[in-house]
């Protein structure tokens, strides 16, 4: 196994980061990450010569190397220091020292190393953190900002996924928050898209993104201006436990259509998400559940109506996004009906000319809308012959 490999070098290998934090929360990290006081150099060495193949994935600048081993990856970055940093990527020296690599990254609970022994190194209290459900900054939070902007959301979306009260922050990282703001201004909107989207999935959304309105974050991050914080909280409650995708929870900060655009301006967002954020900002308040024994009705009869492969996904969306959860249910087992009249059943009762064909196509297409898409083939030839 690769570990050995390592012990025989004299080589220090323990996991590193978010794994570690995650294994402490009792949880599966998705991807364990280990750190070396190996280089990219004698590491490669190492591997090449007990035959593990290496995965080339330019992180070697840094001092990343991925070992392909059982079907699995695996990253081993050397213990660095960061020399130069520019609010955006970092140069780097590498070191020994594990103390001063833990240093460098942006969270206490990110910032643990485990040996694969059991033994647990902390140097800035992430494990008494994390039992309090505590995010801070490693060491001075500007400092921490100032190397990477991008931290400031990375900041809140691990708070929105450990963080038990909405509003527990220490007023200095607060205040460091807002006073660096407008560095995002210069991340690229990709990796500020990454980031909100978790965000806007974890919990205490709604605190969280006055929080980004208050703290000044929302203008530099493609976020309209005076958001509609009253429809955010509504639609929070609304979406709970409906498993939203994060276009649908952010909507609701949108009031017109322009507000998608420049999102999408900023952020290049996907079409599909784009498309989605269109399409709620659109039907929101007027495609809305039937009064009646059919309150389902509206929303089947535009997804009939409709043209667009997708729509019926954006529908589940909208009724996420307005709270109906029977109704969304509903719909999961819904299928829909395909109309059970051709031209060739038309022909074959005598109308001939494409035109006639069209028309009694149209009309008996209506009656079938107006059965609730009941009627079959006989009962709407029937018509037909009226």
């Amino acid at each position: 196994s690769f570990p050995e490999l390592f012990e025989k070098k004299n080589y220090e290998l323990r996991i590193a980061g978010g794994a570690v934090r995650d294994l402490l929360s009792g949880m599966t990290p998705q991807d364990v990450d280990f750190a070396t006081t190996a280089t990219p150099a004698e590491m490669k060495e190492m591997f090449t010569s007990a035959g593990v193949r290496l995965i080339n994935n330019k992180g070697e600048k840094h001092g990343t190397i991925t070992a392909r081993l059982h079907e699995q990856n695996f990253e081993i970055t050397t213990l660095r220091i960061d020399v130069v940093t520019d609010g955006r990527h970092a140069e780097v020296e590498f070191t020994t020292d594990w103390e001063k690599d833990a240093e460098r990254r942006d969270l206490t609970v990110n910032s643990m190393f485990l040996g694969l022994d059991g033994m647990l190194y902390d140097f800035f209290n992430g494990y008494e953190d994390l039992k309090n459900k505590k995010i801070r900054f490693v060491g001075k939070a500007s400092a921490r900002i100032q190397e990477d902007y991008l931290r400031i959301l990375r900041y809140f979306r691990f708070y929105g996924r450990i963080a038990e009260k909405p509003d527990d922050h220490e007023p200095t990282t607060l205040e460091a928050i807002k006073e660096n703001a407008k560095g995002l201004a210069g991340i690229s909107g990709e990796r500020i898209w990454v980031e909100l989207k978790k965000i806007l999935l974890g919990n205490h959304v709604n605190h969280l993104v006055r929080l980004l309105y208050e703290l000044d974050v929302a203008q530099y991050i493609g976020l309209p201006l005076n958001g509609s914080l009253e429809e955010l909280d509504r639609v929070t409650k609304n979406v709970q436990n409906l498993c939203p995708k994060p276009m649908t929870v952010l909507t609701s900060l949108f009031k017109v259509k322009d507000d998608v655009t420049n999102l999408d301006l900023r952020l290049k967002i996907s079409k599909e998400e784009k498309n989605l954020g269109l399409f709620l900002v659109k039907h929101r308040q007027e495609l809305t559940k039937a009064v009646g024994p059919e309150p389902l009705r509206p929303y089947q009869d535009f997804i009939m109506d409709s043209r667009e492969a997708n729509t019926n996904s954006k529908i589940m969306e909208l009724l996420k996004y307005q709270g109906e959860e029977h109704l969304l249910k509903e719909l999961q087992e819904w299928t829909v009906p395909s109309f059970p009249v051709s031209g060739h059943d038309l022909r074959k009762m005598g109308v001939s000319s494409g035109k006639e064909i069209g028309t009694a196509l149209q009309q008996l297409r209506e009656e079938w809308k107006k059965s609730g898409y009941h009627m079959d083939k006989e009962e709407l030839l029937s018509c037909l012959k009226k």
